[in-house]
């Protein structure tokens, strides 16, 4: 280390160049100890080089300066001297000094104390500008650099009062870039700052749901889960559904569910979007002109999936049904493999709200013949979850039973399997608990029954 750093401190820019060159090669490997660096005092040297005109000795010297700031124990010394060169060779017009102090800057966002230090330096003005770089790799470091410092709430005001909302316009505008990793990472800086209701309702009007559409369609999971999480906490505000729907959002979600490499987030992100739209006048047709049913129904067949997610996915269909023509188009569109695992679903005692909202689902099916050919081979398994939820000291569960085996019961094989059966005893000796109890428990009976006490 001694011979470089006396190289280093040459009177030849030639000699330095080469050797700063060799000292990044070096970090890189690891092969010389960062700290040791810094405590030798090959700081000073490197952060004159930044003065030079040249701008492949201001590269290797900001080179090795994101290095060194990858050290924690190195910020301080880095953040002293070192920020207000860094910033200016960040506007320089040298695409490689510009890229090269962009990875710079970036690496210094990667500590909170040092993040505060370049934001009260003017690094956020200087960052957003780089987004508008024409080298994309610039674009990258200055936006991750971005979502670093966006992950601190504190420096959101900053972040904001940026020009005529000029940071969420380069954003919007960098997301609907041809480099993939690009717009994604702006949509990952938009979905931190998108708590801030101000930036949704900017976000909205500067026409963001197309790119994020956009992103929705690649093949990467980890940029569609991106965009979802930002459509996430848009749709969950009431005033922005509208607009969400009009954008033919929900057309993509259902596209989503049907893809054979859906991920369990993805999975959970779509019901969330759906559940949030559901709320808007609009919804019931936009589902409907959707594919989201039929791939909600979809993503029950999937073998990997967590009791949390299908927890997702039969609230997000419990919710639907309760529309008179969904629950109509759901009847129509359900396989007999879809409503054999929802069967499946309700015999499971290990989540009782999964057992409830897939047997509210088949309750809420029209008993049409088809449906009841479906449900037809799982009269068993039906009469068992049905004994279950009745013998529950959960009233829901109950009534829930009892409106079962009311639509049930008009099909003859049903019937012929409960006579005189344990469900049929159940039936009669369960109290009626509440008023709105009684009228079922007296329906359900079969006529050579006598009816239920009070």
């Amino acid at each position: 280390m001694e011979p470089i750093m006396a190289l280093l401190l040459s009177t030849e820019l030639e000699v330095q160049k080469m050797v700063s060159l060799a000292l990044v090669n070096l970090l890189v490997k690891n092969n010389v100890c960062k700290e040791l660096v810094v405590e030798m005092g090959m700081l000073v040297p490197i952060l004159e080089l930044f003065q030079s005109d040249d701008p492949a000795a201001q590269c290797h010297s900001c080179a090795c300066v994101a290095m060194l700031a990858s050290c924690d124990l190195n910020k301080d010394t880095l953040l002293v001297d070192g920020i207000i060169p860094l910033l200016a060779l960040a506007k320089s017009y040298d695409p490689k000094v510009q890229q090269t102090a962009a990875w710079a800057l970036l690496h210094l966002t990667q500590s909170d104390w040092a993040t505060r230090s370049l934001c009260q330096a003017g690094a956020i003005p200087v960052l957003v500008l780089l987004l508008q770089s024409s080298d994309s790799q610039v674009q990258f470091y200055s936006c991750t650099a971005l979502c670093n410092i966006a992950a601190a709430q504190e420096h959101h005001q900053k972040l904001l009062s940026v020009g005529d909302h000029y940071l969420s316009k380069s954003l919007l505008t960098l997301m609907s870039s041809s480099v993939l990793k690009n717009s994604a990472q702006a949509c990952r800086c938009l979905q931190t700052l998108s708590e801030n209701a101000l930036i949704q309702e900017q976000l909205l009007n500067f026409g963001c749901v197309l790119p994020l559409k956009g992103l929705l369609r690649t093949s990467t999971l980890q940029w569609i889960e991106s965009s979802l999480t930002l459509l996430s906490v848009i749709s969950a505000h009431p005033a922005n559904n509208d607009i969400l729907l009009s954008e033919g959002l929900l057309r993509d979600i259902g596209q989503l569910l049907h893809h054979p490499r859906t991920t369990s987030v993805i999975i959970s992100q779509c019901c969330n979007i759906i559940t949030d739209l559901y709320g808007s006048c609009m919804a019931e047709r936009a589902v409907m002109e959707s594919g989201c049913i039929s791939g909600l129904l979809w993503t029950l067949l999937s073998p990997s999936l967590s009791d949390e997610t299908l927890l997702h996915v039969t609230s997000c269909l419990h919710l639907l049904v309760t529309s008179e023509l969904i629950k109509t188009k759901l009847s129509r569109t359900v396989t007999p493999e879809q409503a054999s695992r929802l069967v499946q679903l309700c015999e499971q005692t290990r989540n009782s709200q999964l057992a409830y909202n897939s047997a509210a689902i088949i309750c809420k099916f029209e008993m049409t013949e088809e449906i009841i050919q479906l449900l037809r081979p799982h009269r068993i398994a039906l009469s068992k979850y049905l004994l279950l939820f009745l013998t529950s000291k959960d009233v829901q569960f109950q009534q829930l039973a009892m409106d079962t085996v009311l639509k049930l019961k008009k099909d003859g094989d049903f019937s012929a399997v409960w006579a005189n059966g344990e469900l049929e005893v159940q039936l009669r000796t369960i109290p009626a608990q509440t008023e709105e109890s009684r009228q079922p428990l007296q329906i359900v009976q079969l006529p050579s029954q006598s009816p239920v006490n009070p």
